[in-house]
């Protein structure tokens, strides 16, 4: 018998009942979440605007400040924009230690400074959020992965496609044999903004645009396909281009039984609107562009079966998706579950450490074992 219909039974009335009703709403209010303390360090990297996305979320997050890096000397193509840091208090780095309570920390300096910085905040004990790429130095990445798998210390890395809702229909149609054996996948991550001073900031990197831009792709394909048995990287530039600035790229991942490759560069016309991605197997194929709009009309990519399955017929379908409203939003929802330890971090540091790998192969960094 529920509470309120025993009190019913037993006589009890008036002020009793009320008094033992507003108990029992009491009893019933969700418990509210506790927002995690975390702070903002650098302001340099090209997707530093994430702090928009997290002040909004003020029902997980308390803000408590921000670490400028301006004074940096490494490459960079950001940090003019102070916009989202109104009102919020800046401070060195050795100050941020100094906050009581706090609890974690997302990283947005410049690329080359990225993983110098997470060290350093990993060894205090703080959880990372941190914006790709993870640097050109496999060693230094996996001392940071190691330190944070030691401590049992929540790491994210800012890969912009991990809460897509169109690449989650990918990966799930993928997992699920929908397509069959996949045969082939073709990723574009190019745009048309920056000019010559972005191809100036590409030429301080080996990897160029590949190593700026490509992760977002590799993250995700080598988590349905797992480690490639070649990886095959192809530097290039396009005519006029900044001097040493690698603009044109292509990296080709090799399965037994297929091949991956994607695809950058800053020159093509209505680029973004225009980045895809085609999964190809035996039994079906998708094809997706544009990977993102904000428009207010949702996602929408094309399904190709050749039988039908448990939730779609045989032929084609035209399948529209969420209708995104914020780049960054589901991600650091997620970072915030991982945090207060309502979930598993859906991606493993040994997973970041192999991703970084094929990266760096893709980037022309290493030679692939």
């Amino acid at each position: 018998m529920e509470r309120r219909e025993f009190l019913k039974t037993t006589g009890l009335h008036g002020s009793v009942i009320a008094a033992a009703s507003a108990l029992l709403a009491q009893e019933n209010k969700p418990t509210p979440v506790a927002k995690i303390k975390i702070a903002q360090v650098g302001i340099c990297h090209e997707h530093a605007n994430r702090m928009d996305t997290l002040r909004k979320l003020s029902d997980d997050y308390e803000v408590v400040g921000v670490v400028d890096d301006r004074h940096s000397t490494a490459a960079r193509y950001g940090g003019s924009n102070l916009k989202p840091y109104k009102g919020l208090k800046w401070m060195s780095l050795d100050e941020l230690f100094e906050v009581p309570g706090l609890q974690a920390v997302m990283i947005e300096t410049a690329n080359g400074d990225l993983v110098p910085t997470a060290i350093k905040c990993m060894e205090r004990g703080l959880a990372i959020a941190m914006d790709k790429p993870g640097g050109e130095d496999i060693v230094l990445f996996k001392k940071l992965l190691e330190g944070c798998e030691e401590r049992s210390l929540p790491f994210q890395m800012g890969y912009m496609l991990r809460t897509n809702p169109a690449i989650q229909f990918c990966q799930q149609a993928v997992r699920k044999g929908w397509l069959g054996d996949i045969f082939e996948i073709q990723a574009g991550m190019s745009h048309s903004y920056g000019g010559e001073s972005y191809q100036r900031y590409l030429s301080a990197y080996h990897g160029g645009i590949m190593f700026n831009l490509g992760c977002h792709h590799v993250d995700w394909i080598v988590s349905v396909m797992g480690r490639p048995e070649k990886v095959i990287s192809l530097l290039g530039s396009t005519v006029g281009a900044a001097k040493g600035a690698k603009n044109n790229s292509m990296a080709v991942l090799q399965y037994p039984h297929a091949h991956a490759s994607i695809h950058a560069c800053d020159l093509e016309t209505d680029g973004i609107r225009n980045r895809r991605v085609k999964i190809t197997g035996d039994q079906g194929s998708i094809e997706l562009s544009p990977l993102e709009r904000f428009d207010g009309k949702p996602l929408s990519l094309q399904l190709r079966l050749k039988e039908a399955n448990e939730t779609y017929e045989k032929g084609t379908h035209i399948v529209d998706l969420a209708i995104e409203g914020d780049r960054y939003e589901g991600q650091l929802r997620e970072f915030a579950r991982v945090v207060r330890g309502e979930i598993e971090n859906p991606y493993t540091y040994a997973h970041d450490a192999l991703v970084q790998e094929v990266h760096l192969a893709a980037s022309g960094y290493l030679e692939w074992q």
